[in-house]
């Protein structure tokens, strides 16, 4: 039995600077004291335990639909739950919806009931299991109007979010994805040749940038060319699985990073909170604006990676004496350290969602400080970082030395992520933060 998001989220807060090993983790530090724990019910520690046990549905096998990429159920839960809070607060602009609240409801209840009810939504199966949240949660605020009042806007919030993204294109069914032939198009990959996944994503409304191809990075450079054929010789010597090139501590990196790197920027932001003890409104705020850029960061890559198809190194290394580039030499035995992802190579997804990822946490805490982190892939393994941004650059350069990427796929990566985290920082400013959706103000009240 899996313990309770509420007992991590105690754990976590114990000591500042130690760090878990059940999983990718990671605590910042500096050199001032962090205030103790609010005690009035605006403590972040509600929207950590949902995150944590959203984390845990979409790793335990069967719970996450394999055609619903697992970034848009963090973007619904975590969009209700911070407008349930700002719409009793009302001191930032709402996602999408201001529902009528007194200043008096508890915006834990709110918080708690909206992260709840959204899940419940998107996994009904799992009702019994998030009630058991809930109960402990709401158990703990004293009974009252304000109780009462904060679950009532948490019910509301869910539902008009769930309602609002019910036919936003993630459950069509794409047609079947036909592989190109020529030098550069993708293809399935050795040594399954799977086919490839999301190929429909980037026709899924994204929740706030205006369009998928709004920041498309720029077309990669011909695999006639001289900057491809560098690229390519630099997977091809660090990522192989026998590399006599890359270092024992790239290795490392290699395996450390391997997990779904949204999964591991949501610990590192759980951390993050717990270890400053970010009240309930800034958590609410962070975790969904991160979670919104995840989501759109990966309708906008997934955007680029089925407009270029570009194909995956071990496809190009292999088939090198057909590309007509001098610079490239065949070798059609080559394996590289980790199995190939079934998708097309174009911009990398590590690179993008780090860099996402980053922007967003330096916005909310600087990028300055101790970071650590441990990976559940490699277990026993601290690698530390002075910020975030090292985190990101390492993350995308880890994907070189699995032999998954090249160094063109990590570049465009990070500059698409950096553009889809900036867009939603400055969006949430605005009162229009939802997207192309105006912010949706329900006249009355309690």
């Amino acid at each position: 039995m899996k313990k309770s998001p509420l007992a991590l989220v105690a754990a976590l807060g114990i000591v500042l600077g130690v760090v878990a090993t059940t999983a990718i983790t990671a605590v910042a530090t500096n050199n001032t004291k962090p205030p103790p724990p609010r005690a009035d019910g605006r403590s972040g520690a509600v929207v950590v335990a949902w995150n944590q046990e959203l984390l845990h549905i979409v790793q335990a096998p069967g719970d996450q639909p394999a055609n619903i990429h697992p970034t848009r159920s963090f973007a619904i839960m975590h969009a209700a739950i911070y407008d349930a809070v700002v719409s009793v607060t009302r001191d930032d602009p709402p996602y999408l919806f201001s529902v009528p609240a007194p200043r008096e409801a508890r915006i834990d209840a709110a918080a708690a009931q909206a992260a709840h009810d959204s899940l419940a939504a998107l996994y009904p199966k799992l009702q019994p299991e998030l009630d058991s949240l809930l109960d402990s949660q709401l158990g703990s605020i004293p009974d009252g109007k304000p109780k009462q009042d904060g679950i009532r806007v948490g019910v509301d919030v869910a539902a008009r979010l769930v309602a609002a993204r019910a036919n936003d294109g993630s459950a069509v069914v794409p047609p079947p994805f036909v592989a190109g032939t020529q030098p550069g198009d993708y293809r399935p990959t050795p040594p399954n040749f799977p086919a490839p996944v999301f190929t429909g994503w980037a026709d899924v409304a994204p929740f706030v940038i205006g369009s998928a191809s709004q920041f498309r990075p720029a077309p990669p450079p011909a695999v006639t060319s001289a900057v491809y054929a560098s690229a390519l010789n630099e997977v091809k010597s660090l990522g192989q699985n026998t590399s006599a090139t890359r270092t024992a501590d790239q290795t490392v990196v290699a395996k450390f990073w391997a997990p779904p790197i949204w999964n591991t920027w949501n610990e590192i932001a759980d951390r993050a909170v717990t270890a400053h003890h970010t009240n309930l409104e800034t958590s609410a705020r962070l975790f969904a604006i991160l979670n919104l850029t995840f989501a759109d960061s990966v309708i906008a890559f997934y955007e680029a990676k089925y407009h270029f198809t570009v194909w995956r190194p071990i496809t190009a290394i292999r088939l090198g004496d057909t590309i007509g580039n001098p610079a490239i030499t065949g070798d059609p035995s080559w394996t590289p350290l980790a199995v190939t992802a079934a998708d097309p190579s174009y911009p990398g997804a590590h690179s993008t969602m780090s860099a996402a990822g980053a922007s967003v946490l330096s916005a909310f805490f600087g990028d300055r400080g101790q970071i650590d982190v441990t990976s559940d892939t490699l277990p026993g393994t601290v690698r530390s970082f002075t910020s975030f941004g090292a985190i990101a650059t390492e993350a995308g350069l880890s994907r070189i030395y699995a032999g998954q990427h090249t160094p063109l796929d990590d570049a465009a990566g990070q500059q698409l992520g950096r553009q889809v985290a900036q867009f939603v920082l400055r969006s949430s400013k605005s009162q229009d933060f939802g997207s192309c959706a105006a912010a949706v103000s329900v006249a009355g009240g309690y």
